[in-house]
């Protein structure tokens, strides 16, 4: 069996967003960028050469405590309940398979953090955070309910980067999973992630951002309007959603969850929103926009993250424009975004 992955190109797209000029007056910055340098070295003599290959059943139940979990009514078309199961068969919608091959392993195998370390940087590289990536779905290959699928996951790339902002180092990590059904090569899935070096006690005392405030009380929510440009999704993730996903994923980033951590540890202003569940929300939203209407299966998608979603704060998913190639590709530009200001962007072909 010989996959075919030449239309997935994240890496260069991600890196151009990273990418950052070498520090030559500053003797600090040089170390860190060597440092970065290493272990991206090191990442390659591990993992260069070996595929990571899992076995997993494609059981219902998952598929509907994940719908629950979007506030959907159904999956491919059919009802979820407590009372019922999805029957067998029925077809993983693109991105669903985000909440199979969850990390495993005790929690003392974990990162400081929280996160699974099967393709972390080396120290003191244990920082990560989800960059983008590439998905593409192989014509009439779609996962189904009752597949036993087998994923192979290998190293792409690591590669030293330097920080625009403070030019400390970091490692740009992109990871390849094919998942095989019975019928052959069904999703292929490219994901990036940039490792940033762990906190140091002088980062602790530093002044961190304003927490954003939110209410304790909210609720997630999802609505849609019509606006100019067509539909309009809007969201609101509480707490208690992103718990609900981190729980389905099997993540332990504690970026999700755990406010003193969030706020102190890694300065962000609240609970951040998974870059998966902006992903799998954004196929949703062009599946509904797009293409139930027009009949149209989406076949790849790349995508990047820009900036973080915090919980309690209102975002929204639209489209900015089709267009079609001269290869007569037709293509959506789509966005997720926050006071006007972009999140997540994505091409979808």
């Amino acid at each position: 069996m010989q996959s075919t992955t030449r239309l997935l190109r994240p890496s260069r797209r991600v890196a151009q967003q990273i990418t950052c000029r070498a520090f030559s007056t500053s003797r600090p910055c040089r170390q860190q960028h060597a440092s970065a340098a290493d272990a991206a070295q090191r990442m390659l003599e591990n993992h260069g050469k070996s595929t990571i290959v899992r076995r997993q059943l494609i059981d219902p139940n998952q598929l509907a405590k994940l719908a629950f979990t979007l506030g959907r009514p159904n999956v491919s078309g059919v009802a979820v309940s407590d009372d019922s199961v999805l029957p067998a068969g029925t077809p993983v919608p693109p991105g669903y398979h985000l909440v199979y091959f969850t990390p495993g392993g005790v929690e003392a195998d974990l990162g400081p953090d929280g996160t699974d370390r099967s393709f972390n940087a080396p120290a003191p590289f244990s920082r990560r955070m989800w960059a983008g990536g590439a998905m593409e779905w192989k014509s009439g290959e779609a996962l189904k309910v009752g597949d036993e699928v087998e994923e192979r996951t290998r190293l792409i790339s690591a590669t030293p980067k330097t920080s625009k902002s403070t030019g400390a180092g970091m490692v740009l990590v992109e990871v390849e999973k094919e998942l095989w059904s019975p019928r052959g090569l069904a999703v292929v899935d490219r994901r990036s992630w940039i490792f940033r070096p762990a906190i140091t006690e002088a980062d602790l005392r530093e002044a961190k951002p304003p927490p954003f405030q939110s209410s304790s009380d909210t609720v997630s929510t999802v609505s849609d309007t019509q606006g100019s440009d067509g539909l309009i999704r809007h969201f609101n993730w509480s707490p208690v959603g992103l718990f609900r996903f981190s729980a389905l994923t099997f993540n332990g980033h504690k970026i999700h969850y755990n406010d003193d951590w969030t706020h102190r540890v890694e300065s962000y202003a609240g609970l951040v929103v998974h870059g998966p569940l902006n992903l799998i929300n954004l196929l949703n939203y062009w599946q509904d926009a797009h293409g139930t209407a027009t009949g149209h299966v989406v076949q790849n998608i790349q995508y990047r993250a820009v900036s973080p979603i915090y919980a309690g704060q209102p975002y929204q998913v639209r489209s900015k424009g089709e267009r079609t190639t001269e290869a007569g590709e037709t293509k959506w530009d789509v966005v997720v975004e926050k006071n006007g200001k972009p999140c997540m962007v994505a091409e979808i072909q």
